[in-house]
């Protein structure tokens, strides 16, 4: 019998498993992961009427591969979807709504953009310009922030776009490749001549569609999806080795050895699902030397729980995403008992806040307490709250959010060549290649099973 290791119980290791499996039920299965848990960094706190992520918050529910899954691992019944409301961005010291029909901060319906006060009028006109700025070669990759001042000009890119975009792939937009992230954007713009007048003619089809959330989350948190998938894999006989780190992969005429704790065991195939920060020091060819020096974020969410009446928030909507010219250390903040139903007790409010910008070490110079100052600072010009929080959480995730920088991606591909060529049945994936997204990692597992199986 076959044996496959896949390095890694996160969201990527065992979908990887779960699909192998599906496909080759012959293989024999081991999942080799260093702590003592599944799921990488997703985790929840459940206690007290509360569920709360500590990690990822939820996915994106127009990419459906993650609510496939959930179906064919039981849990179709236990999907919610978030409430919708208004959200804001934090600029010039002020919350502003985020003008109606903006998408991903483009615009595309005309009264809103004209009468937000997000933008002067000075910055109006120069978005207006995107209908007459012809399209330009990327030569072959363009940095997102040089693409949109380009086209829609500095103020709504600083004001609007960035706020939204950078908090995605908690990145420096002047750094990060648009061939990388957001593609479709360079094609909307060459097939129609204008960003506005290309995002405007994509929506027109989806208008008479229901406003409902676009985001899905389960009942019992991301942890319980995590739960069920390796219920579901240990039943099928795969063994999760926990508390087995990974020193060395070595290629032999026979497949591979991998040297773990100290013990060497052979493996025919290989799918390594960890972070680049992890896998790096097991391959020494050059082609790879890339992810030595790629670059990551590290970031940390902080929770807050009050009583209801404890917090005057005038502002009624679901969160909001600060400018990065904002003196704060915060990113965004998530009103979560808004956004999700499930979140916290009825009379509660659930505050979830974001910090850490690409090149700071605020997450790294400060303990837990002083990162809850911090944030607790910076709400305290947003809104009104009243004494302390009945608890608060924080959640460190270092070195969490690789950077696609310009080229990022060209170079990805040339790797992903040279690995199928010099390491047969050996394949590297997950978010430090091509997105970070849940659905985007179970995507990204599902296609390196396939190669493994159809070896």
């Amino acid at each position: 019998m076959k044996k496959c290791a896949i390095i890694g119980a996160g969201i990527t290791g065992l979908s990887a498993a779960y699909y192998l499996g599906q496909e080759s039920p012959e293989i024999e299965i081991d999942i080799i992961e260093a702590s003592d848990v599944p799921g990488g960094k997703i985790k929840t706190y459940r206690k007290d009427g509360y569920t709360i992520e500590l990690g990822p918050e939820s996915y994106l529910g127009r990419k459906k591969i993650m609510t496939e899954l959930a179906a064919d691992i039981g849990m179709k019944d236990d999907l919610v979807v978030n409430n919708t409301g208004q959200s804001y961005i934090y600029a010039k010291n002020k919350l502003y709504p985020i003008p109606g029909g903006a998408i991903l901060g483009i615009p595309t319906e005309l009264r809103p953009f004209i009468t937000t006060r997000l933008i002067s009028p000075i910055g109006k006109v120069r978005a207006a310009m995107d209908y007459i700025i012809k399209p330009k070669p990327m030569n072959p990759d363009v940095s997102v922030g040089a693409f949109f001042r380009r086209r829609l000009g500095n103020e709504t890119l600083e004001n609007l776009i960035e706020p939204l975009m950078s908090g995605i792939y908690g990145a420096d937009i002047d750094k990060l490749s648009l061939k990388s992230t957001f593609p479709d954007f360079k094609k909307t713009e060459e097939r129609h001549g204008s960003l506005i007048k290309g995002m405007r003619h994509n929506r027109k089809g989806a208008k008479s569609a229901p406003k409902q959330g676009q985001f899905r989350q389960f009942k019992n948190g991301l942890q319980s999806f995590i739960e069920r998938l390796e219920e579901v894999l240990v039943s099928r006989g795969v063994t999760i080795k926990y508390n087995h780190k990974v020193e060395a992969i070595n290629k032999t005429s026979q497949g591979y050895e991998i040297t773990m704790n100290g013990e060497t065991q052979m493996y025919d195939s290989v799918i390594v699902t960890v972070p680049h920060t992890v896998f790096k020091d097991w391959f020494n060819d050059g082609p790879l030397d890339y992810f030595q020096t790629m670059k990551t974020t590290s970031v940390a969410t902080v929770v807050m729980a009050f009583d209801e009446s404890q917090v005057n928030n005038k502002a009624n909507g679901t969160g909001f995403v600060i400018a990065r010219n904002s003196d704060t250390v915060i990113t965004a903040c998530t009103w979560t008992d808004k956004k999700w139903s499930h979140a916290a007790p009825k009379g509660k409010t659930l505050l979830r806040a974001y910090v850490g910008r690409p090149g700071d070490t605020v997450v790294q110079d400060n303990d837990d307490a002083a990162i809850v100052k911090l944030a607790r600072q910076d709400l305290d010009k947003m809104m009104e709250i009243k004494g302390e929080p009945e608890f608060s959480i924080v959640t460190k995730l270092y070195n969490s959010m690789p950077q696609y920088e310009v080229g990022h991606i060209d170079k990805i591909h040339a790797i992903q060549h040279y690995v199928a060529t010099h390491y047969p049945d050996l394949v590297i994936t997950g978010a430090s290649f091509e997105a970070v997204g849940l659905p985007d990692c179970i995507a990204q597992a599902q296609k390196a099973a396939l190669k493994i199986a159809h070896r």
